[in-house]
């Protein structure tokens, strides 16, 4: 390990994601801790032996102890690495060489012991990881044919039916083809809440069966679903250094040759003006003083700690980088559609002329929608009976309006304001518009029926996510495609005073700019609409990215879940990371620099030096993997309401001047551009009949 800190091969990303995920060994089976305790015995017990017996114990110590670093020393060696291991073989053989034998032994009995216990720890913080793999299950039921066969997890092909019973684990990705079922999902999200789960639903290799059984179509294989990919994708993240990390090697790597000339110098000049032996002495006292391990290490076990503590928890850091980068946001910009909102739009307000119910108002609108496949369709056929639809005749979409055709025999319409005259519903249109729905009017047989308010509904976590930012000392903007009147509604229930609203992609990435003159500035997105505003930021953070290559790929970090609430929890585990291993950077850094020149003056001997030393890089070692700790990525308790088929939510009346005026609201600043949101690439969120956004 102390070569390894200072080395610059590393394994590959792939090679690390097949690693087995073994558990480390227990403490006292460590290859290196056995021999450091073979070491000690030995050491002691020259303390009784007479005569020359006291010397070999003592040099058996030795060689016991050095066993564990010098083989690695030479190999390094003849690849032109120079670690700190050199630096402690050169010192052993110098203190041999000077008769110092029990100051040898000390050396290499101290020091295979610190390579053992930091060995052990860092191997504790990576498995945490691995271990997600033993989550599949070793075997899983297929059918195959006729037959229903169990077969290897890793035998499982593209297209195999898998049979999942109540209460077992889902072997891989793949999406259900019958059943019911709930799912418990927090091994890859985060998320205690159960998710429901159907027909046509996307599963996870890992997660858990409810009650029901199910049928799922395989869609990857064990190498490639969606945990394989994770641990692959966060093996790869760790070597991704961040500045602090690359600061630490920039300083460690040249001090290993810069510690040889020193301590060279020191023997040679101390040499010409006193006695020689006393100078060589001191010389190879510096070079263990000097070692530089416990600073290079200061970092990456902080790092490896962190993320692997936070992807337990269904948060995704892409290496050191991006663990110090969300550390230190000041500024987050959150896109509103997907991330702000559900991106699954609601009908949440039905107002029929006299005369007109409520369902018959929906009837004919979702005759007309029964065969779209727009967003606005989905809401209004989701708060109609399935079973009492009778799709429309001859319908035809009026591109930037609505739809006609015909309905039990009369022509009908469907279409925004404007397209439709409000007639009497002018005021309750305004007032829908106001609470940031997508108004539609429905006629039949030339008469009004009523209108249909259809919006894509927050996040019942958002405002406390938003709350627990400004806790934080963050400042939250919204970004938007969408009009102004949504983003003021949105903005206003979530308790964010900066919308940003009808904005194209280059235009997030250019206000994400200009946000990052007042601070790091972190965007939170889907991934693939807001790729150059994510692109752009100092954290590029992608929501419910779970089974989204593209969401993985274009951010920094992933929330695997669809929680809100994990976004501020994540910027205060890296500010806990970032502190951590800025103590360990000062703690390590100052150390060095008091035991040099106290071993070149000679007021330091050779063991103390050493017990310094090995002490100080078990202390950063102990530190960096608090970083591990989960105390801020708490389980949070469920907010979701389960859907209800016909929500009916009563939009109070529009305020009137007087009361806009007393009231408090969202700054809602447009684009400087003369282009159309409309003539964004498409997105969900708002409805055909008032403009498209996210």
């Amino acid at each position: 390990m102390a070569d390894a800190c200072c080395a610059t091969d590393t394994p590959t990303p792939a090679a690390s994601a097949a690693e087995p995920a073994a558990p480390p060994a227990a403490l006292w089976q460590v290859r290196e801790l056995q021999a450091a305790a073979a070491s000690g015995v030995l050491l002691l017990t020259s303390l009784f032996l007479p005569g020359p017996g006291d010397t070999t114990a003592e040099l058996a110590a030795l060689l016991v102890g050095a066993a564990t670093f010098v083989p690695g020393t030479l190999r390094g060696l003849l690849k032109g690495r120079l670690g700190v291991g050199m630096l402690m073989t050169i010192a052993a053989v110098g203190a041999v060489a000077l008769g110092e034998y029990g100051e040898a032994a000390t050396l290499a009995f101290l020091f295979s012991s610190a390579e053992g216990l930091e060995g052990y720890a860092v191997a504790r913080t990576q498995h945490g990881l691995r271990a997600l793999l033993d989550l599949v299950p070793p075997t899983a039921t297929v059918r195959r044919g006729d037959t229903e066969t169990e077969v290897a997890a890793a035998d499982l092909r593209v297209g195999d039916i898998l049979l999942v019973r109540p209460g077992e684990r889902i072997a891989t990705d793949g999406v259900v083809t019958s059943g019911r079922s709930a799912l418990d999902t927090s091994v890859v999200t985060g998320e205690s809440v159960p998710t429901e789960v159907g027909p046509g639903a996307e599963v996870f290799a890992g997660c858990v069966n409810g009650a029901g059984a199910l049928q799922i179509t395989v869609t990857a294989t064990a190498r490639d679903n969606s945990l394989a990919r994770l641990v692959h994708i966060v093996h790869e993240a760790q070597e991704r250094k961040g500045a602090s990390q690359r600061l630490a090697q920039k300083f460690a790597q040249p001090l290993v040759p810069g510690v040889l000339v020193l301590a060279a110098l020191i023997a040679a000049l101390g040499s010409l003006f006193g006695d020689p032996g006393v100078w060589i002495e001191r010389s190879l006292v510096v070079l263990v003083a000097a070692a530089p391990c416990a600073f290079a290490l200061s970092v990456p076990v902080a790092v490896v700690a962190a993320i692997g503590a936070a992807s337990k928890a269904g948060v995704l850091v892409k290496g050191g980088a991006a663990v110090e980068a969300l550390g230190k946001v000041k500024i987050v910009a959150l896109d509103k559609t997907g991330t702000l909102t559900r991106n699954e739009p609601t009908v949440i307000d039905v107002v029929p002329v006299a005369g007109t119910d409520r369902a018959r108002v929906l009837s004919v609108a979702a005759a007309l929608e029964a065969r779209s496949e727009h967003p606005l369709a989905a809401a209004i056929l989701a708060a109609v009976d399935p079973r009492a639809l009778t799709p429309g005749d001859d319908v035809e979409a009026v591109p930037g309006n609505g739809l006609t055709g015909t309905v039990d025999g009369g022509k009908a319409r469907l279409g925004k304001p404007g397209f439709i005259a409000p007639g009497p519903l002018a005021d309750d249109v305004l007032r829908l518009q106001d609470a940031g729905a997508t108004v539609a009017l429905v006629e039949h047989d030339h008469a009004l029926l009523g209108a249909i308010a259809v919006r894509d509904e927050i996040r019942p976590e958002a405002a406390e996510a938003v709350k627990a930012l400004h806790g934080q000392g963050i400042k939250v903007v919204m970004l938007t495609g969408d009009n102004a009147r949504t983003a003021a509604a949105i903005a206003a229930a979530a308790g964010i005073d900066d919308a940003r609203a009808e904005l194209l992609p280059q235009d997030k990435a250019r206000i994400v700019t200009e946000l990052q003159a007042r601070g790091p500035v972190a965007m939170v997105g889907d991934g693939i609409n807001d790729a150059p505003a994510l692109a752009t930021a100092d954290a590029g953070i992608a929501m419910g990215a779970m089974g989204s290559d593209v969401a993985i790929e274009a951010a920094d970090i992933a929330l695997m879940g669809e929680d809100l609430r994990r976004l501020p929890d994540a910027i205060a585990h890296t500010r806990a990371a970032r502190r951590i291993f800025t103590q360990n950077l000062l703690m390590s850094g100052g150390i060095l620099v008091a035991l040099v020149p106290l071993a070149a003056t000679g007021v330091l001997g050779l063991a103390t030096v050493v017990a310094s030393h090995e002490l100080a890089e078990v202390l950063v070692i102990g530190n960096g993997i608090r970083a591990g700790r989960r105390k801020r990525l708490p389980a949070h308790p469920a907010l979701r309401a389960a859907h209800r088929p016909v929500p009916h939510v009563r939009i109070p009346a529009r305020p009137t001047a007087d009361t806009v005026a007393a009231a408090p609201a969202a700054k809602v600043l447009l684009p400087l551009t003369t282009a159309s949101p409309t003539a964004a690439a498409p997105k969900t969120g708002g409805g055909c009949c008032d403009g498209c956004g996210s």
